[in-house]
């Protein structure tokens, strides 16, 4: 009884590795799990004491449930019983790509990643590169705006920084949920993109099945009460000028939509526009079609290395000449609203005729997302230079063409906004800008004039305000 027994080395280290786990499973993993949960449900408290518009339950829920709920939609169902009848097939194969479609766009917010982290990370990357304003039509902003209704945020899409200037700009009112084209499913930054609330939406996908899942998801989120933003033009500008609007996640939105409901939802335009867009040029290449449209990882190393080249000129005391970042806010259009002045239902219309009002709906929030663009100096600037390229201008012909146009738009019915009304400030920071691309040349006499190959660059810059300025030059 009291004898020893020889245990081989492999056994034991076998049996002490059991032993390590099940201490690990047992006790420090729910310890740590249930030190986590309690540090993000009081940071869910702390944030929605402050937030305008609370963090809904649906963002709150995790994500298997959410996967789970829609993947087993009624609604989803029936469109994979109608793929297998008119396709043959089995309906286990079916269940199963619907199982990864849900799996694929659902996304994992997680309060500390989004308020800790990416809201700390957007505020260092936007004030650290940028000049940033907000500008609303409505003064009041998002505080009077009814808790119960769903929000969207629909925007012009310039940059891929806009991502980042949105979020830093409404983080005191509420939590996006972006929805993000394929380019960002890419390690490590789809994980991160999911933790911020984000999900993923293949644009040009002509997979029924897949658009069902995806309009599902899209309304289940309208119903849940969660903030998006979405960018109707399904992709970067890469004239610089607004693209004609996509109807896709509109119509998604308005499909379901009951009028009389409890729940409204709200559209509400945002006008975003840069002194400095950090792909300027590499989508005017794309436009011209002189390059191939290049990786996801290539584009964001370059855009990576230009952000780590000026911060390193911000720390030896270079001062950085990005100019503004700048975004306007209209006041909210309500679905409800529009769908009476109307005298629609979505829900009881025919799909051609749903499809025209989506359209007319996306056109409009479009037309009023260009009217409160902001009208910054390097766009106002270039729009004055190409008036006449050929020939050279004084700095003082500039300042007094700036103030002849900023009147003009003072006196419009809706302004848009103007960052600085000092036509010397103005000229004096996008020639600073210009003169550093080499956009611009500037003479021993003072006479600023255009370099030619730069152009398109310039051109780029002034459509952004073109909509604006054009009528006033008329």
């Amino acid at each position: 009884m009291n004898q020893p027994v020889d245990v081989p080395l492999w056994l034991l280290l076998i049996m002490l590795a059991i032993t390590a786990w099940a201490v690990l499973a047992r006790l420090l993993i729910p310890t740590v799990r249930w030190f986590f949960r309690r540090r993000i449900s009081r940071l869910i408290e702390e944030v929605n004491r402050r937030l305008d518009l609370k963090l809904p339950t649906f963002s709150l829920t995790k994500r298997e449930v959410l996967i789970d709920r829609l993947a087993y939609d009624p609604r989803v169902l029936a469109a994979v019983r109608a793929h297998c009848e008119s396709n043959g097939t089995p309906w286990a194969v079916a269940l199963r790509r619907v199982e990864t479609y849900a799996r694929e766009i659902v996304p994992a917010f997680n309060a500390y990643v989004y308020f800790r982290l990416g809201n700390r990370l957007a505020r260092a990357i936007v004030r650290r590169f940028y000049r940033v304003r907000l500008a609303y039509h409505d003064h009041a902003g998002l505080a009077d705006i009814d808790p119960d209704a769903s929000i969207v945020f629909v925007m012009n899409h310039r940059s891929n920084m806009d991502y980042v200037l949105v979020a830093y700009l409404v983080e005191e009112q509420t939590a996006l949920s972006y929805a993000v084209g394929e380019w960002a499913r890419v390690w490590p930054l789809e994980p991160l993109i999911r933790a911020m609330g984000a999900y993923f939406v293949r644009r040009d996908s002509g997979n029924a099945l897949y658009r069902r899942v995806l309009e599902r998801y899209v309304q289940m989120a309208v119903e849940g009460g969660v903030a998006q933003a979405v960018f109707p033009e399904g992709g970067l500008s890469r004239d610089g000028a607004l693209r004609e609007p996509r109807t896709g996640l509109v119509d998604y939105m308005l499909r379901d939509f009951d009028p009389a409901g409890q729940r409204d939802i709200l559209f509400i335009p945002v006008g975003l526009n840069y002194d400095r867009v950090l792909e300027d040029r590499t989508l005017l290449a794309e436009a011209g079609r002189r390059v191939r449209r290049r990786s996801t990882v290539r584009a964001m190393g370059e855009g990576l290395l230009f952000l780590v080249r000026n911060l390193g000129n911000r720390l030896r005391g270079r001062r950085a000449t990005m100019g503004y970042a700048a975004a306007g806010f209209d006041r909210p259009l309500s679905a409800r609203q529009w769908c009476r002045d109307r005298g629609i239902d979505p829900r009881q219309q025919e799909h051609r005729e749903r499809i025209r009002n989506s359209r007319a709906l996306a056109a409009d929030l479009m037309q009023r997302t260009a009217r409160v663009i902001p009208v910054l100096p390097v766009p106002l600037v270039c729009w004055l230079l190409l008036r006449t390229p050929d020939e050279p201008c004084s700095r003082e012909d500039l300042e007094q063409a700036c103030a002849a146009r900023i009147a003009q738009l003072d006196a419009c019915p809706e302004p848009p906004y103007v960052p600085h009304r000092e036509p010397g400030y103005i000229v004096t920071v996008a020639v600073a800008v210009l003169l550093e691309r080499g956009a611009v040349t500037e003479d021993a006499a003072g006479a600023l004039s255009t370099v030619t190959d730069e152009h398109p660059l310039l051109r780029y810059y002034a459509n952004s305000v073109s909509t604006l300025l054009d009528p006033l030059a008329a």
